[in-house]
């Protein structure tokens, strides 16, 4: 048995595990849903969990999400939103605790950055977000947290803001997108990157000249930081196919897929 390669440097991968296009195409037909994340983390080397957003969840299911995938693979989780849609950010610091506290922890080497993502409408108020900033930990239990904000207003596309993000160590996501600015490149000590322009006219979502300049620029990221590049909306049936594209382009090969569960014979 030949050993699978080491993953790229670049991690990639999509937005959730949970998706009914994705059935028969992603998913082979019959998958136990309880089997999904399982399939998807032997295909990709990285997930952006949508779920944390809008819920709350417990250590055991941080720890579940850690036994069911293989080594090396990364979660990425979306910071809850009551900590950051509000009006005053410097206020969220229980919404930010409940948060942080939440057992994160239990995904020991697989706990990636921690997105915080604001809404269209909130502009940059350069005090009220340092005091926000302010309240973000280093630590969740005994792993170092690592800490990306998805800015989505054209206020936050200056100097100020670029500024408070280097003074407190933070990430800022680069969007590739027509709804949302972006500064031209990722900044800060993570390059993360949100692709949203899938169409559904390609198979893989993305032309394969698009896929192969994607590639060339998530290498020139990874030389210099850890880099994430997550395929978010657009046509997402094809998400996950431009997610495997991409890492086929960047030289990784999926482990051996996991054994199916073994069938229960009938008694004689």
């Amino acid at each position: 048995m030949s050993p699978a390669k080491k993953p790229s440097t670049v991690r990639v991968g999509i937005g959730g595990w949970t998706y009914e296009p994705w059935r028969g195409s992603f998913y082979p037909e019959g998958l136990a849903h309880a089997r999904e994340l399982q399939h998807a983390s032997r295909r990709l080397t990285a997930i952006e969990v949508n779920g944390t957003y809008y819920s709350t969840f417990k250590p055991p299911t941080f720890r579940k999400w850690h036994d069911e995938t293989p080594d090396g693979f990364i979660f990425s989780l979306k910071a809850n939103r009551f900590a950051t849609n509000r009006k005053v950010l410097g206020a969220a610091g229980d919404s930010v605790a409940r948060f942080t506290g939440s057992g994160l922890e239990e995904l020991r080497a697989k706990l990636g950055p921690i997105v915080w993502q604001f809404m269209p409408t909130k502009a940059f108020e350069a005090e009220d977000f340092e005091a926000f900033l302010a309240l973000l930990p280093k630590k969740a239990g005994s792993r170092t947290l690592q800490h990306v904000m998805d800015v989505r207003h054209p206020s936050f596309l200056c100097e100020a803001y670029r500024a408070l993000a280097a003074k407190y160590g933070v990430s800022t996501v680069f969007t590739d997108a027509e709804k949302f600015p972006s500064f031209d490149e990722p900044q800060g000590p993570i390059a993360y990157a949100r692709l949203m322009r899938a169409e559904s006219g390609h198979p893989a979502g993305y032309a394969p000249r698009a896929l192969d300049a994607w590639a060339e620029r998530a290498k020139g990221w990874a030389g210099e930081r850890p880099t994430f590049v997550y395929f978010i909306n657009g046509a997402k049936e094809r998400a996950p196919a431009a997610a495997q594209a991409l890492l086929q382009r960047l030289g990784w090969t999926p482990p051996e897929p996991e054994p199916a569960p073994p069938k229960r014979g009938r008694g004689k």
